[in-house]
């Protein structure tokens, strides 16, 4: 196991924004849902705008855990976590170490 030996060698996770628009871009490009025009605001109900189902559920977790590198539990896989643009973001930033703003 190697230790951490001074500050200077950790990077800190990806801040919540940047975490926000890898997510919208991957909702953009995936969601069953795409009509010319229609904007998916950051605290819209996925469910209901977006039109997604179970796999597609699936296809976020696997998104955000080769993403950014963090494991969605089966017991944190709810709208709270995985609802909207912004509680996917807000709960991947709350999993990686020292997110900066």
């Amino acid at each position: 196991m190697r230790m951490l030996l001074n500050e200077s060698e950790f990077t800190p996770g990806v801040s919540e924004t940047v975490i926000l628009d890898r997510v919208r871009a991957f909702v953009e490009q995936n969601a069953i849902y795409r009509q010319n025009g229609f904007v998916l605001a950051d605290g819209d109900r996925l469910f209901e705008k977006a039109a997604i189902d179970s796999k597609y559920i699936c296809a976020m977790i696997n998104f955000v855990e080769d993403e950014f590198g963090v494991l969605v539990s089966g017991c944190e896989i709810s709208e709270d976590n995985l609802g909207s643009l912004r509680a996917v973001a807000r709960f991947v930033a709350s999993k990686q170490p020292f997110a900066v703003g």
